[in-house]
């Protein structure tokens, strides 16, 4: 079967010219033909994600097209304006599929807006609600390697689609043939036919207020003299991080000249993820040299940010997506007392991967934590709920381990420009008062105990890796692990039991573990890993850590 649909692509006239040397190059060699073509990417709540090039398992305009082909079917269904927002980040052909998706809707009588220049996914779920579209496109890999790209899809609340809406999408993907399906319409005739349209002026300005809006202690950043290091990561970040810095007052940013401009091939970081250390070395020698207080970066798509932060000794620590957080809210929380501005009955969302040091700082502040399935989709899921119930002032504040963080209800994905904004503002705040970040995460940590979180991924790759992956979970639901290291299994938290855990389904197991300390094993929805998340807590940083790497040792060989 694989082998025809190879043939059947190899005799096409291909518009993409650059798909023929490949086919040509993979004559005759079966393994390369079987994994371009034995499957399709497969379309789900976060869209598409795969390896460039040619193939139903490889992203390709062949392969947005069907996908588009399959959202503007739903689309049209849905009522409403019969519009699509679309934007794109930097990533090799973002742009080129971007102009595909355009054209695909406005041959099926959708209107587009489409942003004229690449910006981050805040960026596009905030176009989907200011125009009160029916859907939107983003055409991202997330931190991927440059090798991969993506194309996430949102609903009308400009949260990513919910499981329902995905499935429709995916059913009718299966209906459009791949190479010829999909209307197709040139760009420029959308643009001219007015189809196809920009995102205008008065949209950018009405997100940056809505960020800007997120302040807690507004007009601090002005005399903070706050020095500052930022990396786009050769990403979509730049315009709007530095116009929103900007305009709240911090000026002394030295951005890193490597990775300033837009790259999807992402030269100097092979590995494009504010959480690895390698991704931030050029802005951790750049914020040595300069001595700033703050070295931050985000990813290509601008949702996630990752920060350093300078130690009394003038050096610098790379913290995590849980420490930041829980300063964040810890931040959030305080200020807004202080300042009157702390709604009734307020409300934080984390996912429950995410570290439980969270919920006790949100209960010392009277704040309702509420913990939710992995993926910002189900933080935005509490937002839509609140603002049903025309509550949606009550949410604060909102994160996952994964340095993803949104405060406000004018996006419904976590938003790495509004994150900026609140770190650089803590800093500055810390910095008025006499004290640091670092500082601060130490009275938390002496406060609340040493909480230590730890993540590993164990990549389980080609066609037979989620097949590797299904059969590890399996196993370890129909022999559940008594013990791990010599610690007692006290509970067994299993996701796929709605009834136990009251959230949806979802493919996850955790263990509390005697002492206090949690295993967590999660399949990840985006590439081919079982991720482990270990939760301990000591009288100090050694004994975390001591109990960590026991556990995560014990954990191993299960997942073999």
């Amino acid at each position: 079967m694989y082998q025809e649909e190879y043939q059947r692509w190899l005799a096409a006239d291909l518009e993409d010219t650059d798909l023929r040397p490949e086919l040509v190059s993979i004559q005759g060699i079966d393994e390369e033909i079987k994994d371009r073509f034995a499957v399709s990417l497969a379309f789900g709540t976060a869209g598409l994600r795969g390896v460039l090039g040619a193939g139903t398992n490889r992203m390709n305009i062949y392969v947005v097209r069907q996908a588009t082909q399959g959202l503007a079917n739903w689309v049209k269904t849905q009522g409403g304006t019969q519009t699509v927002a679309i934007s794109y980040d930097s990533r090799i052909k973002s742009d080129v599929f971007a102009r595909e998706t355009a054209g695909v809707l406005a041959a099926n009588g959708i209107h587009v807006r489409i942003y004229k220049a690449l910006m981050p996914v805040p960026a596009l779920s905030f176009a989907t609600r200011y125009y009160h579209c029916n859907a939107g496109v983003m055409v991202t890999a997330s931190h991927n390697p440059s090798k991969y790209n993506g194309y996430k899809a949102y609903g009308p609340d400009g949260c990513q689609l919910t499981d329902e809406a995905a499935a429709v999408v995916y059913d009718e993907i299966q209906s459009i043939d791949v190479l010829h399906g999909a209307k197709t319409m040139p760009f420029e005739e959308g643009l001219a036919s007015g189809m196809i349209q920009y995102v205008e002026d008065a949209c950018y300005e009405a997100l940056y207020d809505a960020i800007k809006s997120r302040s807690v202690r507004p007009g601090l950043c002005k005399t903070a003299g706050l020095k500052l290091v930022y990396s786009p990561l050769n990403g979509s970040g730049l315009v709007p991080v530095l116009r929103v810095l900007g305009d709240i007052g911090i000026t002394d940013i030295t951005v890193v000249p490597e990775q300033k401009d837009p790259d999807g091939h992402f030269p100097t970081c092979p590995y494009p993820n504010p959480e690895i250390r390698e991704a931030l070395a050029l802005g951790l020698t750049l914020a040595e040299q300069t001595g700033a207080d703050l070295m931050l970066a985000t990813d290509p798509d601008a949702d996630r940010v990752g920060i350093a932060v300078r130690c009394k000794d003038g050096s610098y620590e790379l913290l995590s997506g849980n420490e930041v957080g829980v300063l964040l809210l810890d931040y959030i929380c305080k200020g807004r007392i202080e300042n009157g501005t702390m709604p009734k009955n307020p409300v934080c969302v984390k996912s429950i991967v995410s570290t439980p040091l969270a919920d006790r700082v949100a209960e010392h502040y009277g704040v309702e934590c509420r913990n939710v399935l992995t993926g910002f989709k189900w933080i935005g899921d509490q937002i839509a709920k609140l603002e049903a119930a025309g509550e949606v002032e009550r949410f604060i504040f909102g994160f996952e381990e994964s340095y993803g963080y949104l405060a406000g209800s004018y996006v419904r994905d976590k938003d790495a420009v509004v994150g900026s904004m609140l770190i650089c503002e803590m800093a500055a705040y810390y910095r008025s008062i006499g004290s640091s970040i670092k500082e601060e995460l130490e009275r938390i940590y002496a406060e609340y105990g040493r909480y230590l979180n730890k993540v590993h991924s164990y990549e389980f790759p080609g066609l037979s890796g989620m097949e590797t992956m299904a059969g590890i979970m399996a196993k370890l639901r129909a022999e559940p692990p008594r013990e791990f290291a010599g610690y007692a299994v006290e509970k067994v938290a299993d996701y796929k039991k709605p009834e136990e855990t009251g959230l949806p389904a979802a493919n996850v197991l955790i263990y509390t573990l005697a002492g206090g300390a949690t295993v967590v094993v999660r399949p990840s929805g985006t590439e081919p890993k079982i991720k482990t998340y270990f939760t301990t807590r000591g009288k100090d940083l050694a004994e975390a850590e001591a109990q960590e790497k026991v556990l995560a040792a014990a954990v191993e060989p299960m997942l073999k």
